[in-house]
């Protein structure tokens, strides 16, 4: 079996309005935690982005945090993590996060969360990468996103293959069996 430097995790830092948004993200981080695969995420202490990470630290897992300096007073770094990394930018801020991933995982999140997906999902089209994508559908919150990807394939503005891109699961715990069954599936 494949052994993940680290998964990336996208995920808003707010809490959103139903509590079980905070108990999928604490779940996922105790997932990585027990599995020993390290946490990278956005650096923030704030919504699921703090619960996430928090709940890995507490679970004896390693997590790197990478936030621009410009966000550190607007969503405060969560402190015990095991590396904080401080970029100038956005654009280096992701740039560091998919260097130390092997895969992404998504959590109900806002606007910046879909960005970070989407530029996930637009550069394994091209071929500038073959890092599974997997999104973490908690109570449908994502069927919108995933209804616009079937209609980019329906009306030809993307082909059948878009969907070889990314996963779709329902719950924590099917993250890490959907990203080895994708990098077993992937070519060399």
């Amino acid at each position: 079996m494949h052994t993940l430097q680290g998964v990336c995790v996208f995920c808003g830092s707010s809490p959103g309005n139903d509590p079980i948004y905070l108990e999928t993200a604490r779940q996922l981080g105790q997932i990585l935690a027990k599995a020993g695969v390290p946490l990278v995420f956005g650096g923030g202490s704030l919504g699921l982005m703090g619960e996430v990470a928090g709940s890995t630290m507490k679970a004896g897992g390693r997590v790197t945090g990478i936030i621009p300096e410009f966000l550190r007073n607007v969503e405060p770094p969560l402190g015990s993590i095991s590396e904080l990394i401080v970029t100038r930018t956005m654009h280096e801020r992701k740039a560091r996060m998919f260097a130390l991933s092997d895969a992404f995982a998504v959590l109900p999140g806002g606007i910046g969360t879909l960005e970070e997906t989407v530029e996930m999902l637009t550069w394994s089209q091209l071929r500038l990468h073959k890092k599974p994508v997997v999104i973490i559908n908690t109570q449908g919150y994502w069927t919108p996103l995933v209804s616009l990807l079937d209609s980019f394939v329906q009306r030809q503005f993307a082909r059948d293959s878009l969907h070889d891109l990314y996963s779709v699961v329902d719950t924590p715990d099917a993250v890490l069996p959907a990203i080895y069954a994708a990098l077993q599936h992937s070519p060399a």
